[in-house]
């Protein structure tokens, strides 16, 4: 299946090249009807430990990503907003009618009346509009990219921008002001009839030494692995890799079966891992998750991990890790041991000892 994308898909040349001078980013137009905006924010303090804002305008004919509870009118006609925090929340999770509820324009968009996000490149502005969760923040893009996704014939289109954030998030009254690295993201897509693509968890960590780590796992219907990567950021040297051979993710304990709106069965991690090593990178992550999942994120989760890493020689834990989560596979395959042989290599990754948090 991975011999397949790599046919399809442009994005691994794309991550070897330069930052791009311009991106396409707009709403729905001609062939794209599906499109995606994110802001995520890790490493936050207590309580909230991250913060996100997420859109999808229009559901695709993919299980991971639509979400059959939120449309009322018609699927393209169908947007599904989410800011959450850590905390416990009601009103994190919206659906609205393009045609109904929403204003778009060239870099201006309005979700409801609540939610807004605003400018170009470099410069955004995200503001929301709640008496449970208020956000009013400024967004300064850096030429940092990394490409998910990029299929021939302009079918998909996926990518993120390492980010600055500053500002205010009031939550239940009380105000906390931001000054983070995050991720903005977007994302197009045309309505293709449909794709089998079913498990997709995302993270996100911020490292104190001004570097970031997106990790990243698609699987199918079958199983399958899609795509497994790991991507290195540094705001200080303004570079990014892409690891995508031998990248290993495992879940080692699970929560009690949830049911989401939409009637599917999925398990949520409780702890899980990342390993990697090549001749001269060795990347290890074991984290634990917080257990503030919240439903809104296309069909499945958001929630926030503490951790424990390796990166060489360097060392860090942490409590404030972002994490996506979405799992439709039949639950043969969601309840089914691990005993594939790639997975059995993170055997021989030694367990992490941290003695301090910075670089030898």
């Amino acid at each position: 299946m991975q011999l397949l994308m790599n046919l399809v898909d442009e994005s691994r040349q794309l991550n070897q090249a330069q930052f791009p001078l311009k991106l396409s980013y707009h709403g729905p137009k001609g062939r794209f009807k599906i499109i995606h905006q994110g802001l995520m924010i890790p490493n936050l303090p207590a309580p909230l430990y991250y913060l996100n804002f997420l859109t999808i305008i229009g559901q695709p004919n993919i299980p991971m990503i639509r979400n059959p509870y939120a449309i009322r009118t018609t699927a393209l006609d169908t947007v599904t907003v989410m800011s959450s925090s850590s905390p416990h929340m009601l009103g994190h999770f919206k659906h609205y009618s393009i045609q109904q509820d929403c204003q778009f324009s060239q870099g201006d968009y309005h979700f409801g009346g609540k939610e807004r996000l605003r400018g170009s490149f470099p410069h955004f502005r995200l503001t929301r509009e709640d008496d449970e969760l208020a956000i009013d923040l400024s967004i300064y893009i850096k030429p940092i990219i990394s490409h998910f996704t990029k299929l021939r014939l302009g079918l998909f289109d996926h990518w993120s921008l390492l980010c600055q954030c500053k500002g205010q998030v009031k939550y239940k009254g009380q105000v906390y002001t931001i000054d983070q690295m995050g991720s903005f993201e977007y994302a197009r897509a045309m309505n293709i009839p449909y794709l089998p693509l079913c498990f997709f968890t995302y993270q996100i960590i911020n490292l104190q030494d001004k570097r970031q780590l997106l990790l990243a796992q698609i699987r199918n219907n079958f199983n399958q692995i899609v795509q497994s990567r790991i991507y290195l950021r540094d705001d200080s040297a303004c570079t990014a890799v892409m690891f995508d051979e031998a990248v290993y993710f495992k879940v080692h304990r699970v929560y009690p079966k949830v049911t989401t709106p939409n009637q599917q069965d999925m398990y949520l991690p409780r702890e899980f891992e990342w390993c990697f090593r090549n001749a001269d990178t060795t990347i290890q992550i074991h984290a634990q998750s917080r257990g503030d999942f919240k439903f809104g994120l296309a069909a499945g989760y958001v929630g926030s991990f503490t951790y424990q890493l390796r990166i060489n020689d360097y060392c860090e834990e942490g409590s404030a890790g972002y994490c996506e989560y979405i799992d439709c596979r039949p639950l043969r395959w969601q309840e089914k041991k691990n005993e594939d042989k790639k997975a059995k290599k993170m055997a021989g990754f030694a367990p992490i000892t941290l003695k301090n948090k910075q670089k030898h």
